[in-house]
């Protein structure tokens, strides 16, 4: 299922409003921490829900929004 952060609450979990309008509470799935994967308020998600409590569900993916061309490009820090 998709849908939108809109609330970061304590303990890494997520208040996130599923496309048709559930609202549910939800946390980062482990190879999203494992790769430290930032997720904040408004960004597009993909989740699992459990089955058992709809209410609920763990972060599996992190949808980038299109960027413009000819913006800054991020500096990267050299890895170690």
């Amino acid at each position: 299922m998709q849908g939108r952060i809109e609330e970061v609450l304590p303990d890494s979990r997520f208040r996130v409003v599923l496309d048709n309008g559930h609202a549910l509470i939800a946390y980062t799935g482990g190879r999203m921490r494992k790769h430290r994967i930032r997720v904040l308020a408004g960004d597009r998600v993909s989740l699992e829900m459990s089955p058992y409590d709809l209410t609920k569900g763990r972060l599996t993916f992190r949808h980038l929004e299109p960027r413009a061309l000819g913006g800054a490009s991020i500096a990267r820090r050299p890895r170690r």
